[in-house]
């Protein structure tokens, strides 16, 4: 997706928006948000831990290493962190942690971009629904022996789907989604290289979780962003009744998760971007006047 030009946002300007990630995940889409005339504001609602079960994360990685998949499928920019922190526990890059004989696939843009950054050939991503789904409906390599390390809480979609197409899946569970803020000395930190890192410094966007509710109650936040459905779940658990707010949805699953909740979803981003997140929330605003 082409970067949104200003403008053709117009609906933005003024706008407040909270996202609910840290400060160091938030940063591309409050970069993006700001340079629109938006006023992003960050409340973490999920953090991530590393696995409980390293023994069988490492054990993964060894045979990754010894060649032992055809395919790695990565779902996540989080799981790039885990491979970046196991590379760098081997004084390897991730690059050297992948054999050439092992092709990788994604389910995204966004971890596209991080896998290539740090040197990592994409050859499979879906390119119209960039989900589960979408990789598995242009996934043709039949059979494939496939390593899909995942969060403890990742639907089984992606591992069910590939098995269904006669591929030997190993699953493993690289990290877990936690409740903000992870517990010390276990949160995933591994930073991402540092062509895909904006270097603005937002974190004095960040706002507590009675000051949002404040802001709620007085109708003063526009639109709240989920990322994940671990961060629909959260807003449901913490943030409802929304009044006013408008929740946008990264994907189908976040969006299906809100639904199922009780949450009125305003807009769905076509592509799970920071570009496809301001589009969507420009096609909220675009036929409203000025914020209050």
């Amino acid at each position: 997706m082409q970067r949104p030009d200003p403008l053709e946002l117009p609906g933005l300007s003024g706008r407040r928006v909270l996202i609910t990630r840290s400060a160091d995940r938030a940063r591309p889409l409050t970069s993006l948000l700001s340079s629109l005339g938006a006023e992003p504001l960050l409340l973490p609602l999920i953090d991530f831990e590393r696995a409980e079960d390293q023994e069988s994360l490492d054990a993964a990685m060894d045979r990754l290493a010894n060649g032992d998949f055809d395919w790695l499928v990565v779902s996540s920019i989080t799981t790039v962190r885990v491979l970046l922190e196991k590379a760098a526990e081997r004084g390897t890059s991730l690059a050297e942690l992948v054999p050439p004989g092992t092709r990788v696939a994604t389910v995204g843009p966004s971890s596209r971009r991080v896998l290539e950054a740090a040197g990592i050939a994409v050859e499979l991503a879906p390119t119209e629904l960039q989900s589960a789904e979408g990789l598995l409906a242009v996934w043709q390599d039949s059979p494939a022996r496939v390593l899909l390390p995942q969060a403890d809480i990742a639907a089984e979609v992606l591992g069910a789907g590939l098995a269904a197409r006669s591929a030997d899946v190993t699953s493993v569970i690289a990290y877990h989604t936690v409740d903000y803020p992870a517990r010390a000395g276990r949160r995933l930190e591994a930073g991402l290289p540092p062509a895909v890192v904006v270097s603005e410094d937002h974190a004095q966007g960040l706002i507590s979780p009675a000051e949002a509710r404040t802001a709620l109650d007085a109708g003063t936040l526009d639109a709240v962003v989920a990322a994940s459905p671990s961060a629909a779940r959260r807003i449901a658990e913490t943030l409802l009744p929304l009044g006013r707010c408008r929740f946008i949805a990264i994907g189908r699953p976040t969006a299906a998760e809100a639904a199922e909740r009780g949450i009125t979803v305003a807009a769905i981003a076509k592509e799970p971007t920071p570009d496809g997140i301001a589009a969507a929330l420009g096609t909220v605003f675009a036929n409203e006047g000025n914020p209050r």
